[in-house]
């Protein structure tokens, strides 16, 4: 088990972090521990040390909502070079084929609507998915090659941004789980002249926006004393989610991990929970028979 480091800080709440290219999503949040001092941290999704953008860090009891975070669809922009594949699809790999290209707008335009809706994506081998308890990347670098389970992803939107020559960008708009690397190397073999990415910018996770981010260089010049206003609530990641207010009675009962019997209107699955005076108690699931159960919690900071 992880030690706390010394003279840590309890901070609650989601950073939203513009994380700068060549670090690692872990790095980054190592790094944002380390600024802000806290005790308890996690990240909600990878970006590859080539892309930029929103990383969302969770801090203190906003660790227990990392899953929906996880679970979120994204938007990104995607430079793309044609022309070219690569072996880890992306710049950083080496290059195995150059072609030229041949191909304007209007056969890419074509090209992207076989991406459109629920198509199956087989990831990438220079990538985190483990397979015999190895990630395949540490294969990959052995030059070792196996076979992968294509995964069901959705795309909802795909549009050209930028094109000239040998250069694409595109804006996507997916669920989770979507490899965008391969989504390139993937239209560079329809266009048949291969390509890779060149540049990834994460827009969006979620309800979260690039525009809400904090870069690094900001976090790192705040006051101490202000860090904590840096945070926002870790109920704002749930907002997607139905709300469920607590009488103080009821209120009472969740907290000894009881399901209540509340007025609402909701079908089975997960709510929000609050207390009277909306203080945000947590998650919990509307059962089948209509009570309301606790199931993550936050720690209460005074007695509701």
């Amino acid at each position: 088990m992880a030690r706390k480091p010394k003279n840590c800080i309890k901070l609650d709440g989601i950073l939203p972090l513009d994380k700068p290219v060549g670090m690692s999503s872990n790095q980054a949040l190592q790094r944002a521990k380390r600024i802000l001092r806290a005790c308890k941290a996690g990240h909600t999704g990878s970006l590859d040390p080539i892309a930029t953008g929103l990383v969302l860090l969770c801090f203190g009891e906003a660790t227990k909502i990392s899953q929906f975070l996880l679970e979120a669809d994204k938007r990104y922009w995607v430079d793309i070079k044609l022309g070219q594949t690569t072996d880890s699809y992306d710049s950083e790999g080496q290059i195995l084929e150059t072609r030229p290209v041949e191909t304007g707008r209007r056969r890419i335009e074509k090209a992207l609507r076989q991406f459109q809706g629920r198509i199956s994506q087989t990831p990438p081998m220079f990538s985190a998915i483990k397979q015999n308890g190895q990630p395949l990347y540490k294969l990959a670098r052995q030059g070792i090659e196996v076979e992968r389970k294509p995964r069901e992803v959705e795309i909802y939107e795909i549009s050209i941004e930028d094109f000239s020559e040998d250069r694409l960008r595109l804006e996507i708009h997916c669920s989770k789980g979507t490899y965008i690397r391969s989504l390139a190397h993937d239209l560079g073999q329809i266009l048949g002249c291969g390509a890779h990415v060149v540049g990834l910018r994460r827009l969006q996770a979620g309800s979260f926006t690039i525009d809400q981010a904090v870069t690094m260089e900001t976090l790192q010049e705040t006051p101490a004393e202000e860090h904590a206003g840096l945070l926002l609530p870790a109920d704002q990641a749930l907002l997607d989610l139905p709300e469920v207010s607590l009488t103080s009675l009821a209120t009472h009962y969740l907290l000894q991990g009881q399901p209540v019997s509340v007025r609402h209107s909701h079908p089975p699955g997960w709510v929000r929970l609050y207390a009277e005076g909306a203080q945000f108690l947590g998650m919990g699931q509307v059962l089948d028979d209509g009570r309301v159960a606790p199931k993550r919690l936050m720690q209460t900071p005074q007695k509701v």
